[in-house]
């Protein structure tokens, strides 16, 4: 049996624990030992992003800390993810007591659909996914580092019975970027105006989106403009369609 610690990021655990249930119960299904530690708190990205670079250090180092002893950790988030595999190593190279244990806890941390494909190796094709819209997937620019938007998307498009809609210029940014969008809202509006302009083109009325930041932006944007559709995390629509989730509102 697999052992996996779940990282549920400050950004799900706020606003889309779902995502969170969904994950545990999918991991679950195929067979994995999934634990919850308490005491994990931020990776530390905020921090890191705005340049506060000692206090997302010391948030490193208590991520290490509590995520000690399990085989893997899985988050739902590709920027977290990618902070604590590339990022927290570099941040605590100097720390003679914790650049070691930053690389093998990087070397143990996965985003969520990365380790559906790439570890548990799920053959997606035998699952037939509850939706029947047409579907298509935003990519998080945080993912670059972890899989291609092609690797990515294969969450998506092998499922059994979707209809995948690829979105037109899939890598380009939502206008997020955590305190980009804060910091330049005019910019952020027009790149997010122009993602759900690609997202209209494709005529889906279901968007995967497997980053709580970019479907925050996003969501809410394609809310004020009026368009008829659902954004989910890919953890959500697998749980669906294996029948785990009908006592989830």
């Amino acid at each position: 049996m697999v052992d996996v610690a779940l990282f549920v990021t400050c950004l799900t655990d706020t606003f889309a624990p779902r995502v969170g249930v969904a994950v545990v119960r999918v991991l679950r299904h195929f067979g994995c030992r999934v634990r919850f530690p308490v005491g994990q708190t931020c990776c530390g990205q905020p921090a890191y992003n705005n340049g506060f670079h000692r206090e997302a250090a010391a948030m490193g180092r208590r991520m290490i800390d509590v995520f000690e002893g399990c085989d893997y950790v899985v988050t739902p988030s590709g920027s977290c993810a990618s902070m604590v595999v590339h990022h927290t190593p570099h941040l605590l190279a100097g720390d003679r007591a914790y650049a070691d244990r930053a690389r093998q806890l990087a070397a143990r941390t996965w985003e969520f659909g990365a380790f559906i494909t790439d570890v548990l190796k799920i053959d997606l094709s035998s699952i037939t996914a509850d939706p029947a819209e047409p579907v298509t997937y935003h990519y998080g620019c945080h993912l670059r580092g972890l899989q291609s938007a092609d690797q990515a998307s294969r969450c998506v498009g092998e499922l059994g019975g979707v209809v995948y809609r690829p979105l037109e210029q899939m890598d380009e940014c939502c206008g997020f970027g955590g305190a980009f969008s804060s910091l330049f809202p005019n910019i952020s509006n027009a790149m997010v105006s122009d993602k759900l302009d690609a997202i209209e083109r494709t005529g889906a009325s279901v968007v995967i989106c497997n980053e709580a930041g970019c479907a925050m932006t996003v969501e809410g944007t394609a809310r004020r403009r009026g368009m008829n559709v659902t954004f989910k995390h890919i953890a959500e629509v697998l749980a669906e369609s294996l029948g785990l989730m009908d006592d989830v509102p």
